[in-house]
C-alpha cells in the first residue's frame, strides 16, 4: 500500500516538473519572439542630403547657337604688272602690313630706260611738229596774198597736224613707260596679313602669273553659318528692327570671344539641307579670328521676358521626359516632368511645369524617390529657400 502512494507520488510530482518547464520554454520563447519582432522591425528612414535652388523669373536672350567658318574680309592675290627680276623682297612672310607698305621691288632698269627713250622721241617730234607748224602757217599767208597755191598750203597744213598727232602719241608712249616705272615697286593694296611668298628674289616674274603672295584682310572679318530655315521668319522679323548681335568663340578658347552682327541674309534656302546661309561681320582687334577656322556661332534674337528659370543640373532624364524634383512644404520631394526650349549659360528656361517661387533640387537627385525626405545642405541665403519646407536640424550648415 505504500509502495503504491509512493508510485503515485512521484507520478504527480513529475507532472508537475513538466509542466514548469513547460512554462519556462514558453516564456523564453515569447521574449525570443518578441526580440525577433523588434528587430525585424524597420528603422526609421534618415533624410538624404541635397543642394536646392529657387526657379526665378527674369528676362532671358533667345539664342540660336550654329557652327561658324570664318572668312577674310577681302583677299587680294599680289601679281607682277611687268615682267622681270624680281630684286627684293620688303617684309617677313606671315608679317601684318599696311596699305601702301613697300612689298617688292623688280628690277626697273629697262624700264627706266624706255621712258628716257620715250621722253627723247617726245622732244624730237616737238621740234618737228612746231617746225611743220610754222610752215603752214607761212603758207596759208601766202596762200592769202595768190603767191601760192592753195593745195600747197593745205599740204603744209596736213603735215603740221600729223606732227601734233605723233608729239601726242609720244606723251602717251611716255605715260605708259612711267607706269612700267611704276609697277617695279609694288605696294600693299590692303592693310592685312601676308602670306607664303611663292617667288623668291632673283627669279623672274610674268605678267599675271602665278601670285606672288596672297595678302588677307582680317579686321575686320566674316563668319559663315547657317540655321535651319523654319527660324528665317524670325530672323527677318527681328533683324528690322534691330542690328542681331553674334557672338563667335573658337574652341577650346571661350575667354577669346568676338562681339560682331549680322550683317548678310542668302536670298534662298539651301533645297539639300533646308538652311539658311548667314554671315556676320567681326572688328577683330585682337586678331582671336583666323581665316578658315571654325567657331561656335551664338546669335541673339530677342529678350524673352518674365522666363521661368533654374539651373540647367536640376534637370534629370527620365522615361517619360525630363523632369525635376520639386521640394515640398513637409521638406519632401515629388518629381515633376518639365519642358525646356533651351540653355544659357549653365540656365534652363521652364516652358512648363514650374511656377517662379518653386524650389527644385539640383544636387543629389541620384538617391531620391517620390516622397523622400531630404535635408538642404547649401546656405538657405543662397538657395532663397524657406527654412521651413527644410527637414535639417537647425544646426545643419
Amino acid at each position: 500500500m505504500n509502495r503504491h502512494r509512493n508510485v503515485l507520488a512521484r507520478k504527480e510530482c513529475f507532472r508537475g516538473a513538466k509542466s514548469g518547464f513547460a512554462c519556462v520554454l514558453f516564456l523564453a520563447l515569447a521574449v525570443a519572439s518578441g526580440c525577433a519582432k523588434q528587430q525585424a522591425a524597420p528603422a526609421p528612414k534618415s533624410a538624404i542630403p541635397v543642394v536646392v535652388a529657387k526657379a526665378t523669373q527674369k528676362a532671358m536672350p533667345v539664342q540660336l547657337t550654329a557652327i561658324g567658318n570664318v572668312e577674310a574680309y577681302s583677299t587680294i592675290s599680289i601679281r607682277a604688272q611687268v615682267a622681270g627680276e624680281l630684286l627684293e623682297v620688303h617684309f617677313q612672310e606671315g608679317d601684318f602690313v599696311k596699305k601702301g607698305q613697300l612689298l617688292f621691288t623688280i628690277d626697273p632698269r629697262p624700264y627706266q630706260a624706255a621712258l628716257a627713250q620715250a621722253q627723247a622721241t617726245l622732244a624730237r617730234d616737238k621740234a618737228l611738229a612746231a617746225n611743220n607748224r610754222a610752215q603752214a602757217q607761212r603758207y596759208l599767208t601766202l596762200r592769202g596774198e595768190g603767191v601760192v597755191a592753195a593745195s600747197d598750203a593745205e599740204s603744209y597744213t596736213s603735215a603740221a597736224d600729223a606732227a601734233d598727232a605723233t608729239v601726242a602719241a609720244d606723251e602717251a608712249a611716255i605715260k605708259t613707260a612711267q607706269l612700267n616705272v611704276e609697277y617695279c615697286t609694288i605696294n600693299s593694296p590692303i592693310d592685312g596679313r601676308t602670306g607664303a611668298v611663292m617667288v623668291k628674289p632673283g627669279n623672274l616674274v610674268k605678267v599675271a602669273d602665278v601670285p606672288i603672295v596672297v595678302i588677307n584682310q582680317v579686321a575686320p572679318i566674316f563668319v559663315n553659318f547657317t540655321v535651319p530655315q523654319q527660324y528665317l521668319s524670325d530672323i527677318k522679323r527681328y533683324m528690322g528692327a534691330n542690328a542681331l548681335r553674334v557672338e563667335a568663340t573658337a574652341p577650346n578658347e571661350v575667354e577669346a570671344t568676338e562681339h560682331g552682327t549680322l550683317t548678310f541674309v542668302d536670298n534662298a534656302v539651301d533645297t539639300t539641307t533646308g538652311t539658311i546661309h548667314l554671315r556676320a561681320t567681326f572688328g577683330n582687334e585682337q586678331n582671336h579670328l583666323w581665316p578658315g577656322l571654325y567657331v561656335n556661332t551664338l546669335m541673339t534674337l530677342s529678350q524673352q521676358l518674365g522666363a521661368t528659370v533654374i539651373p540647367a543640373q536640376a534637370i534629370t532624364a527620365g522615361q517619360q521626359g525630363p523632369f525635376v524634383y520639386v521640394l515640398k512644404s513637409d521638406g519632401t520631394v515629388e518629381p515633376r516632368s518639365v519642358v525646356s526650349s533651351r540653355t544659357v549659360q549653365g540656365e534652363a528656361v521652364i516652358d512648363k511645369g514650374l511656377q517662379g517661387g518653386e524650389t527644385v533640387v539640383t544636387d543629389g537627385q541620384v538617391r531620391l524617390v517620390p516622397g523622400s525626405k531630404v535635408e538642404i545642405k547649401n546656405s538657405l541665403n543662397d538657395a532663397d529657400v524657406d527654412p521651413a519646407r527644410s527637414s535639417a536640424s537647425p544646426g545643419t550648415p
